[in-house]
């Protein structure tokens, strides 16, 4: 009878034990978890500098114990440190955190879970500025200027045309030649008199023909519009402001 109450005793002890200890028939601590083969290895990877073979480690370290908050820990640090992932970061540091929600460095770990995003945002936005990207805007640049010069010389020939009933409004004259800018006629021009004009002889400057005609270069410019006037050639011709 009596070996019959220690049989009974035992058993008790052995199920109050169990309890004690958890449910889960495979729970293991984080001491355990750091004492697995393939996360020791893991770490002396580590030391010695051997990143990707810690990350291999580590990640057999996870096959044996999926559930090795540690094993999540370190992976997140090593993705995020120094082999950059973001990422991959961010959901171990998550997974970290499912297996260990009672974390004493829960709050510094959800820090690292929000800077790893905000690299992430910015890998993403990130829009490197390649070489042809840049020559197709010049070369739309460049068109669009020889686009306004000839819209400018077009108006200029149309007001001269409205107002002389010499020139037929329907003859508009050719399409000037790329980089070379048309005489343009003076936009205020009376119905009693003709546009003037003046044409570029040898060693004529700007200034010089301003001054010559009694004009503020100004007044010559507005005259000339579109025209550069500090690259003046040889015969080029010159609308002339009203006296």
């Amino acid at each position: 009878m009596q070996f019959r109450n220690r049989i009974v005793r035992l058993t008790m002890i052995c199920l109050i034990g169990i309890a004690l200890n958890g449910c889960a028939p495979s729970g293991q601590s984080d001491a355990d978890d750091t004492k697995e083969p393939h996360f020791v290895l893991g770490q002396s990877r580590v030391n010695a500098m051997d990143y990707q073979g810690a990350i291999d480690a580590f990640e057999q370290s996870l096959e044996a114990n999926p559930r090795s908050a540690q094993a999540h820990y370190q992976l997140a640090m090593l993705y995020e440190q120094h082999v950059p992932d973001p990422a991959a970061a961010i959901y171990h540091y998550q997974q970290y955190l499912k297996f260990d929600p009672k974390a004493p460095n829960a709050d510094v770990v959800n820090d690292h879970i929000n800077s790893c995003k905000q690299q992430l945002a910015s890998d993403v936005m990130a829009m490197p500025t390649a070489p042809a990207a840049m020559r197709q805007i010049e070369q739309l640049t460049d068109a669009n200027e020889k686009l306004q010069m000839q819209v400018a010389y077009y108006s200029n020939q149309l007001v001269a045309a409205k107002s002389s009933p010499t020139v037929p409004q329907n003859n508009l004259p050719p399409q000037p030649v790329a980089n070379q800018i048309p005489p343009q006629p003076a936009q205020n021009v009376s119905a009693n008199s003709r546009p003037r004009t003046h044409t570029v002889v040898s060693g004529e400057t700007a200034a010089a023909i301003a001054r010559k005609i009694g004009v503020k270069l100004s007044a010559l410019q507005a005259a000339n519009p579109g025209v550069n006037l500090s690259k003046l050639k040889v015969n080029q011709v010159l609308n002339l402001p009203p006296p």
